[in-house]
């Protein structure tokens, strides 16, 4: 029997699978709490409880992480030093940069390329070198990234040459990242990948010490953001392609278990609400590059619409009293409860209190223990912190502590920011709990929570939570129609105002309305996740469409970390010459000129077939099967002038493999 081991970090839980690889048989499950400040320890946990023994029968692990997504988005990365070659074309050499390469360390050198793969002007050598040994006491790696490098790489790859010899740090090149035509996006995209380096680098290392002492000799897989796997080495090189690889997994998961062939899948977590559109069964792909935060990348991944509305969003009243759910994630009460019952001592007191404070509800907990730079820090925001090592205590209690709070809400912000302490409150698991329709934590301290802000928000404890539970489906639903609305062409934001109240009403419809409506999805939505079975029979009856919940649909994440295949392209573009005879080939790492398109051709179609059989070998896959397509492009000449006029020719070569196992 060969087993299969899938891992999936998502913003609450640590998913774990341990499966029959030839069958798909499901063997064991597991999640374990993930452990945001470090990753490893929630993937042990979870690993050691699905395993059961069998760690030496395991012949597959494969990863879906949240890491390089989080780290983006938060701002979280390495400090890199992105090299510029050519640039001086596309940005005024005194603008400041900082904002759009995510780095303040960066250079614009001379050199670059031009369209058709000419050097546009001599590689400044000198001033690489300089730029190199001026920052690297202050990086953990490079970027590199030359005007139109996708036609030519050589000035890329001789300032990566100089980098690796001089200081031995990583070095991201934007060529080996996309061939598309963007030199800006190319530019952040590889400045991205190296700040990403070592944090990925850091967690393959933790995996593996842990595969080690849990006696797994295995291959260790990493999922990519368009749903395929790489071994964790190429994944290391290259970790800006794991971004949305959670999101990915769930969709690849979503197709294992049998979503229907036209579906929407809404993978529902802790922290966010992913939805992708299956059309045909497969999921679509956007090929122009995924933003991530902030930052517009040239990373080509699984179209997902992506919302931060989950099972632990923050539940809040606006200054006018108007009940909120979300974006902010927080630790639900019912789960702080159940590790920690002496807070509900203090929800009791709040709960007593005549009119509870606006704080009143919500705990600190402290998230990193190891964190040690308090030496920064106000004196009593640093006390704070040690009584905080002890357990949770409320924000009522911590702002009597500090006595003027409002002086140290800078230093407060910036630790829940950087994970270094965690915030408890009222969420829609807290009332699912209530309601009775979920019960895995602590449901008394999920009452209390509630009974305070019921207070606070002038209504009855049971009416709060159904209202609560009733805004989230309906939420939900609204994310479903935006995400459907945009795959038909059509923003939901840039919808007329009466379209929108319409679509309002349809979800949320109120007494006294004259007009009612009702909206009907023309798809079935596969839910994923493990808060879907408590929610999505709502969204179903809002949306009028069938809702399919898969067996081991809390866990299907971790399932499409092992089911899917290792995919490797290569692209290499044929043009003709511009003042001569003949044709040149762009290749990954080359230019070369021939004399006819048939000889360009053969030399294309050999080297595209090499490459794709290489890449897919170093990404760990075998049984590779290598595919090739030819896209030639023409431009109409006037009537009797002849034949079209050519423009240039695609070769694109696909070599899909499955990862290769152990032997047992």
């Amino acid at each position: 029997m060969v087993l299969a081991l899938g891992i999936d970090t998502g913003g609450t839980y640590t998913d774990a699978i341990l499966m029959e690889y030839g069958s798909s048989e499901i063997l064991s499950s597991a999640k374990a709490l993930t452990t945001p400040h470090n990753l490893a320890i929630g993937i042990h946990e979870a690993m050691t409880a699905v395993l059961g023994g069998r760690e030496k029968e395991v012949s597959l692990v494969s990863v879906s992480t949240t890491l390089a997504t989080n780290a983006i988005v938060e701002g979280n990365g390495a400090p890199v030093c992105a090299i510029l070659i050519g640039y001086d074309q596309v940005f005024d050499t005194r603008r400041d940069l900082t904002d759009i390469l995510s780095t303040p360390h960066y250079a614009m050198i001379s050199g670059g390329h031009e369209s058709n793969g000419e050097e546009h002007a001599p590689l400044d050598l000198a001033a690489a070198v300089s730029t190199i040994q001026h920052y690297a006491p202050q990086v953990a790696g490079f970027a590199i990234s030359g005007y139109f490098a996708t036609r030519n790489p050589q000035h890329e790859l001789q300032v990566r040459e100089i980098v690796t010899q001089q200081t031995g740090k990583p070095v991201s090149c934007g060529h080996e990242l996309t061939t598309q035509l963007d030199a800006v996006r190319r530019a952040v995209t590889a400045s991205l990948n190296a700040s990403l380096i070592p944090l990925l680098t850091d967690l393959i290392a933790s995996v593996q010490a842990q595969m080690t002492e849990l006696g797994i000799d295995a291959p260790l897989m990493v999922v990519r953001g368009d749903g395929s796997l790489v071994s964790a080495e190429f994944a290391s090189q290259r970790p800006v392609e794991t971004v949305l690889s959670g999101p990915a997994a769930s969709v690849v998961g979503a197709q294992h278990l049998g979503g229907a062939g036209n579906a929407v899948v809404v993978d529902m977590g802790g922290t966010t609400t992913d939805i992708a559109l299956l059309q045909d069964g497969r999921p679509s792909l956007n090929k122009q590059g995924v933003q991530v935060g902030s930052w517009l990348t040239m990373v080509e991944a699984i179209d997902v619409y992506t919302t931060g509305l989950g099972g632990d969003s923050r539940v809040w009243l606006t200054p006018d009293g108007d009940l909120m759910v979300g974006p902010r994630r927080v630790i639900p009460l019912s789960l702080l409860g159940s590790r920690y019952p002496s807070i509900r001592d203090e929800l009791s007191e709040q709960a007593a209190a005549a009119r509870p404070g606006p704080q009143a509800g919500e705990f600190y907990t402290l998230q990193r223990p190891d964190w040690a730079d308090q030496a920064r820090l106000p004196e009593p925001v640093s006390e704070l912190l040690n009584v905080l090592a002890e357990g949770p205590r409320s924000l009522v209690w911590a702002n009597h502590l500090l006595v003027h709070p409002e002086l140290y809400a800078r230093h407060l912000e910036r630790l829940e920011h950087t994970g270094v302490i965690g915030r408890a409150g009222l969420t829609p698991s807290d009332a699912a709990h209530v309601l009775g329709y979920y019960g895995d934590w602590d449901t008394a301290s999920a009452e209390l929570g509630a009974e305070v802000f019921s207070r606070r928000a002038s209504t009855h404890t049971r009416a709060l939570c159904e209202e609560i539970y009733h805004m989230t489906s309906r939420k939900i639903a609204a994310e479903v129609v935006a995400k459907t609305l945009e795959d038909d062409g059509l923003r939901a934001d840039e919808t007329a105002a009466p379209e929108r109240e319409l679509i309002a009403r349809a979800l949320g419809p109120k007494a006294g309305e004259r007009l009612s409506c009702a909206l009907t999805l023309n798809a079935t939505v596969v839910g994923i996740g493990a808060p879907v079975a408590t929610y999505f029979p709502t969204v179903g009856k809002l949306l009028h469409c069938p809702v399919r919940i898969p067996a081991h649909t809390e866990v299907a994440n971790a399932i499409g970390a092992v089911v899917g295949s290792i995919v490797m392209t290569v692209h290499i573009l044929i043009q003709p010459e511009q003042e001569e005879a003949g044709v040149r080939v762009h290749t990954p790492s080359e230019v070369r000129h021939f004399e006819s398109l048939s000889e360009a051709l053969a030399f294309g179609d050999d080297v595209g077939r090499k490459l794709a059989w290489s890449w897919a070998m170093q990404a760990g896959a075998e049984d590779i099967q290598v595919t090739a397509e030819r896209h030639d492009h023409n431009a109409p000449v006037a009537e009797d002038w002849g034949d079209d006029l050519y423009i240039s020719t695609d070769l694109v070569f696909t070599a899909i493999g499955r990862p290769h196992l152990a032997e047992r």
